[in-house]
């Protein structure tokens, strides 16, 4: 059990990747903190985790709103004691109200920064001084290849997962002092709720298999196995790092448009 005795928040832990991370690291032996908007969800994920013989709490929290991001750390130490790990993972995705940036609407804009990249903050901000006081643990943020290469009517996610990148790299020097790995998980597209109305197109689905190289789409499981390597002391000398998770889509992408257009993680 990689992560026995350490205790891990992963939030958007109700569904999709995050949920199989939570289950994952509690399964390696960690008491976790499911940090979830949707209630049922949350709960639900808790339940699994409970069931099969973990430990796990839920916290109710819209990482876009310090106050609920407080609440929860607070929360979480007052269950279980410092933090090792958090694990970025909450965020959105507005499919059909995604545009070129003078036809986005500062709605889309707004929400979609304020959960993808300020939640991501927040949630670091509040978590660092219990991890520093541990004496050091894992932070790791869920990125996507849109904030690395180009992609058509995307201009709100990919902005928001481009500055994940940004914060990765900078907590991870700033960091290293305090022993506080950070790192980034790079997933390609994934069949999980959140692309759920997106891969409902039959052609859209067999256009995205095509362009992996692995000839599949992602599931929730191919994350969890990176994230408890990343969680663990295993990776005590990795930070700073891009780990791609995407059967080879960024490896095999072209410079057109075309080949970038419905790539979306």
């Amino acid at each position: 059990m990689r992560l026995k005795g350490k205790v891990a928040v992963v939030t958007g832990g109700g569904a999709g990747l995050g949920k199989a991370v939570a289950k994952r690291y509690a399964a390696e032996g960690a008491q976790v903190v499911v940090s979830e908007i949707n209630p049922v969800d949350g709960e639900a994920t808790v339940e699994d985790i409970r069931r099969e013989g973990g430990d796990a709490i839920f916290v109710r929290t819209d990482v876009s709103k310090e106050a609920e991001v407080e609440t929860m750390v607070n929360t979480a130490i007052k269950q279980y004691g410092e933090l090792d790990i958090l694990h970025n993972n909450a965020a959105v995705l507005f499919h059909k109200k995604e545009a070129r940036a003078h036809e986005l609407s500062n709605e889309v804009w707004d929400r979609t920064i304020s959960v993808n990249l300020r939640g991501y903050w927040l949630c670091s901000k509040y978590a660092l001084p219990s991890i520093i006081r541990r004496g050091g643990g894992s932070i790791i943020h869920v990125a996507s290849p849109t904030g690395l290469f180009g992609f058509t009517s995307l201009t709100a996610y990919s902005t928001s997962k481009a500055g994940v990148l940004g914060l990765m790299r900078a907590m991870a020097v700033d960091y290293a002092p305090d022993n506080i790995r950070v790192n980034a998980i790079v997933p390609g597209t994934m069949n999980t709720p959140m692309n759920a109305e997106y891969l409902s197109d039959s052609q859209v689905r067999a256009d995205l298999i095509a362009k992996a190289p692995l000839g599949r789409l992602g599931v929730a499981d191919d994350v969890s196995g990176l994230a408890v390597f990343l969680a663990s002391d295993e990776s005590a000398y990795c930070t700073g790092g891009i780990y791609m998770v995407d059967g080879g889509q960024t490896a095999a992408l072209k410079s057109s448009p075309k080949s970038t257009q419905k790539l979306k993680a």
